[in-house]
């Protein structure tokens, strides 16, 4: 798409994708300036080519989801990946709009440079301190005020720190943990078993025949069934427990502490809850599939155990539950 004087110039990023196979289309000066590419070079090139790894995870789990779900998201804080590999801070919004019959997503992206100019005043009031200390009683009088202002600045950091992170690691529509937490949970409980041989399980849950709740009711009844699941799961969970969405009508929970026992015990609590649980005149099932760590498991082996558990769950008729170590 050509693109007028006015938005080629703008003062901010511009480009737009495809709603299926996002590749960018088009892209104004600004952000071809901004990424350090020269004229038409990312047109009909992934998306995925301006991300890095960490943010592709969070582009597909957060971004890309949430905008097919509402058709706009407004102020998502990432980080781009320029020509010459930096990565790039920016606010980005993006809504999804029709042109021509054809689906597109249009994103404008912000240079996120107030971040960077608290920490720079931070260390310039930190440096203006250290030489105040010295100075005369009027000196320190303002040393107070500059002292008041620097903490200020530096909590203020720390939640916008803490607001990116939870941004970065919350599923939207359900309002649990996302994959991408999942994952760095399962890794340091991983490094804490090698080290202290303290236990843990990994519960895989899915809904049974979603595909066809959603065929039949739509897919807002299917969101709503997503959101109930994940507020049982919530309120069934153990205070050390995490549960988090895997994706699609998949959840996940690690289980600290829990061995074998315990861990069935859990799955079959989830798994009775569900099938008592009030369901708007629909019944709802879960499979569960089941694994204790082990000291050979690495994620992936763990979770490729727990999968296969879940596997035997559904082939052995659903709404039932599986220990990997019933596969043996």
């Amino acid at each position: 798409m050509e693109l007028d004087a006015q938005l080629n110039d703008a003062p901010c990023g511009y480009f737009s994708i495809t709603a299926e196979g996002l590749l960018l289309r088009s892209v104004n000066r600004t952000m071809l300036h901004m990424l350090g590419y020269d004229s038409l070079e990312l047109a009909n090139r992934h998306v995925e080519s301006i991300l890095s790894v960490a943010n592709r995870l969070f582009f597909h789990t957060y971004f890309y989801p949430y905008i097919q779900l509402y058709g706009h998201v407004k102020e998502m804080y990432l980080a781009l990946r320029t020509k010459d590999g930096r990565d790039l801070p920016v606010l980005m919004n993006g809504v999804r709009q029709e042109r021509g019959g054809e689906l597109f997503i249009d994103c404008v992206a912000l240079e996120m440079n107030k971040r960077i100019e608290h920490e720079k005043d931070i260390l310039r009031t930190k440096t203006q301190l250290e030489a105040l200390y010295q100075a005369t009683h009027e000196a320190n009088m303002r040393l107070e005020q500059l002292h008041a202002e620097y903490e200020a600045k530096q909590q203020e950091l720390l939640r916008l720190n803490a607001q990116w992170e939870a941004l970065a690691t919350t599923d939207p529509l359900t309002g649990l943990r996302n994959r991408r937490f999942f994952k760095d949970s399962l890794a340091a409980l991983l490094e804490d078993n090698a080290r202290t041989g303290q236990p843990f399980s990994l519960l895989i849950l899915d809904i049974d025949h979603f595909k066809r709740i959603n065929d039949t009711y739509g897919h807002p009844v299917g969101d709503l069934v997503l959101a109930s699941l994940a507020a049982l799961l919530r309120t069934a969970s153990g205070s050390a427990d995490i549960a988090a969405r895997f994706g699609g009508e998949e959840f996940v929970v690690l289980m600290p502490g829990a061995d074998r026992a315990s861990a069935l015990e859990a799955a079959e609590r989830y798994r009775a809850g569900v099938e008592a649980a009030s369901w708007e005149g629909l019944r709802i099932t879960i499979s569960v599939g089941a694994a204790t760590v082990s000291p050979s498991d690495t994620d992936e082996s763990l979770v490729n155990r727990a999968d296969q558990a879940l596997y035997a769950s559904k082939a052995g008729g659903r709404n039932r539950v599986t220990h990997a170590e019933a596969e043996l």
